[in-house]
């Protein structure tokens, strides 16, 4: 049915709760924001790191660049690295290759460390492209950019994107896909609710990986 399988990375291929939130405390530590649950800091998940310092946290742009670059201080040595692989991860990639899908991650994580977590899990060889954010803020951020980036680098023309599905856990990528008009699968064992995905128009809702396959 899809013949394109665009994945999300944080909350989808990998669950990155620890590395993420982490590093928000260590930013808003450096404000002298101190944040005891780190439950709160669960919508820090998904969308752009300088957008969402400032809804959380009202700073200006000024200090919302300056939050991303303590965040970004921490997360480069050791962030990165606090996460783990979605159970079913490797064995759904492996299933999609051999049928022959085209695989590729659109996240609004900075491409940068996109790849190194996939080296990391040695998973990269799944992937026919790895498309992420810029670094700089001004750049590539949002995910229909992120998105938009990767139909291009894959060449996928306005036909084939009736065969095009992006997997990913939030509003956000639900918002890219139809901006891109590409359907969505919204997986629930993520950091957004079936509700949340529901309202903002979500193709297909899975409870895991597994079922993933079923619907590709």
């Amino acid at each position: 049915m899809y013949d394109y399988v665009l994945f999300d990375l944080d909350g989808t291929v990998t669950d990155s709760f620890e590395g993420i939130t982490n590093c928000v405390c260590y930013a808003l530590d450096s404000f002298g924001i101190h944040i005891s649950d780190k439950t709160e800091l669960a919508c820090f998940i998904g969308p752009p790191l300088f957008e969402q310092f400032k809804f959380f946290a009202k700073f200006n742009d000024r200090e919302a660049e300056k939050a991303v670059k303590k965040y970004r201080e921490r997360y480069s040595v050791t962030g990165w690295k606090e996460c783990k692989l979605a159970e079913g991860t490797e064995e759904l990639l492996q299933n999609l290759k051999k049928r022959g899908k085209t695989v590729a991650l659109a996240t609004c994580k900075p491409e940068k460390y996109a790849k190194m977590i996939l080296d990391y899990f040695n998973i990269s060889e799944y992937f026919d492209f790895i498309g992420g954010a810029e670094l700089d803020i001004k750049g590539r951020i949002d995910k229909y950019d992120v998105i938009d980036y990767v139909i291009s680098n894959l060449k996928i023309n306005k036909i084939n994107r009736s065969k095009t599905v992006m997997v990913g856990d939030t509003f956000y990528d639900i918002d890219g896909a139809k901006s891109a008009g590409i359907a969505s699968i919204g997986v629930l064992f993520g950091y957004g609710t079936k509700e949340e995905l529901v309202a903002h128009g979500v193709d297909y809702t899975v409870n895991n990986m597994r079922e993933i396959i079923n619907i590709i």
